[in-house]
C-alpha cells in the first residue's frame, strides 16, 4: 500500500492496483475535513452521525474535488447483501445497498465505514469495479460471496480474473463477539484468535478463495482501526463518531 496526500487529504492506495492507472481508488483517512471535536474531526463523511449536514456535504465535495470526478454514490448501507448496478440513468436516484458496481466512466463509487470492511473489486478483463461495505453482519451473510455471483451472472466475471483490496478494519484483538455461537457461522469458529476474539481478516479471505479469488490477487489492509483511532475512524473505540470512506471509479 501507498499514502498520498492531495489538499491535506490523506488516503490510502493498493498495490494490487497500482499497475492499473485508470482505476481512480483509495481509502481516505480522517484528516483533511472541517468537521470538529474528537467525535468527528476531522474528515467525517458519514451522513447518519450527529455531525452537521453542511460539515458532511462540504467533506465530501472535497473528496469528490481531489478525485476529479463529477459525482461519487454513497449508497444507504444496510448491514445486508443488496448488491446494485450503477449507471448514468439511476446516477440520482436514493440506493439500499452495501455492494456497489459499474462498469461506465467516471462515476465514483463510495461506501463509508468505521471499524467495518471496505472491499474495492476490480475485473480488468471487463473493466468492471464494485466496492463493498462488509461488517460482521455482512460477513455472517457473505456479502463479497453475493457481489461476486452477481458479477459473474450480470457481467460474466470469472473469480480468478478479480483484484480485491481490503481497508483498515476491525484486527482480530479487537473483534470480540461474546455471543459468538449464536451471531457467526460454525466455519468462523476456526478463525477465533483469543477467547471471543475473531480474524475478519482471515475469515474474508477464506470466504473470497472460496468464491474462486486467487490468494495473490487479495490484499488485505492488516491495519486496525481500534488501534489507529489517530489515523481512522472506529466505532468499536467511540460509538458516536465518524466515518471514513473508501472510493473507486473507472477514469476516463
Amino acid at each position: 500500500m501507498a499514502e498520498y496526500d492531495k489538499a491535506k487529504l490523506e488516503w490510502l492506495e493498493y498495490d494490487l492496483l497500482e499497475k492499473f492507472p485508470h482505476v481512480l481508488h483509495g481509502t481516505l483517512s480522517r484528516h483533511g475535513g472541517i468537521s470538529s471535536g474528537e467525535r468527528f474531526g476531522t474528515l467525517n463523511l458519514g451522513d447518519q452521525t450527529a455531525d452537521t449536514r453542511e460539515h458532511v456535504k462540504t467533506n465530501r465535495e472535497t473528496v469528490r474535488k481531489a478525485f476529479g470526478l463529477p459525482q461519487i454514490i454513497y449508497p444507504h448501507q444496510m448491514h445486508g447483501t443488496k448488491v446494485c448496478r450503477v449507471t448514468a440513468k439511476n446516477l440520482r436516484e436514493p440506493l439500499q445497498a452495501d455492494a456497489l458496481y459499474t462498469s461506465e466512466k467516471n462515476i465514483g463509487l463510495g461506501v463509508m465505514h468505521a471499524d467495518c470492511q471496505a472491499a474495492i473489486l476490480y475485473d480488468p478483463v471487463h473493466e468492471v469495479i464494485a466496492i463493498a461495505h462488509c461488517g460482521w453482519k455482512g460477513s455472517a451473510q457473505n456479502l463479497y460471496a453475493r457481489t461476486i455471483d452477481t458479477l459473474q451472472r450480470e457481467i460474466g466475471t470469472q473469480p480468478h480474473n478479480l483484484l480485491v483490496c481490503i481497508s483498515p478494519s476491525l484486527g482480530p484483538d479487537h473483534s470480540e463477539f461474546k455471543n459468538y455461537k449464536h451471531e457467526l457461522p460454525k466455519d468462523f469458529w476456526e478463525f477465533q484468535s483469543k477467547p471471543f476474539h475473531f480474524d475478519f481478516w482471515g475469515i474474508s479471505r477464506m470466504q473470497l478463495q472460496k468464491c474462486g479469488v486467487l490468494d495473490k490477487n487479495i490484499e488485505i489492509a492488516e491495519i486496525c482501526t481500534v488501534c489507529n483511532t489517530k489515523d481512522y475512524f472506529s466505532h468499536r473505540a467511540s460509538k458516536d463518531t465518524g466515518r471514513n470512506a473508501t472510493i473507486v471509479a473507472l477514469k476516463s
